[in-house]
């Protein structure tokens, strides 16, 4: 039998870019840190996908509003990360840079890369929901490097390419 052990390990070989989901509701900023994030399902219509725990306290929160604002973590911002997923829910966002379009979808001032999106469907999958969102506009910030989740901390991507 697979351990969540056994499985956390062999998956955490596999890099992952980390983002923010976030929205203003009702005047206070919330968010999740997620790693679960990918790219490129569908250019048209232009779609992501999301991972979300069911255990997630503020999903729940998020999965109500109109738009939802995603930003793309950048390798200068492991700090920003760790205290994005802090459980002090108060103090979370203290000191972060951050803009809310007139939807209430809000991003980091910083990300590399942001996008507005709105949720397109979601399925149930295992202890997870899988949460489709569609790009509704991106904003990123040319040169700008990401950060990666690998081997279960941040890490910043390098420069050196490897021949093909």
């Amino acid at each position: 039998m697979l351990s969540d052990t056994t499985l956390r390990e062999a998956f955490s070989h596999f890099p992952q870019g980390v983002v923010l989901v976030a929205a203003e509701i009702d005047g206070s900023p919330h968010g999740l840190v997620a790693s679960t994030f990918t790219v490129g399902v569908s250019l048209d219509p232009p779609l992501v996908s999301l991972a979300v725990q069911h255990s997630s306290q503020t999903w729940p929160l998020l999965a109500g509003r109109p738009v939802l604002g995603v930003s793309l973590l950048g390798r200068e911002q492991s700090g920003v990360a760790r205290q994005l997923a802090s459980t002090s829910r108060e103090n979370r966002f203290s000191g972060i840079g951050r803009e809310v379009d007139e939807n209430g979808a809000l991003t980091l001032q910083d990300a590399p890369a942001s996008m507005a999106t709105q949720i397109y469907g979601t399925t149930g999958a295992g202890d997870h929901d899988l949460v489709l969102l569609e790009v509704l506009s991106v904003h990123s910030i040319p040169g700008a490097q990401a950060m990666v989740f690998h081997r279960s901390a941040f890490k910043e991507l390098s420069a050196r390419d490897l021949p093909a």
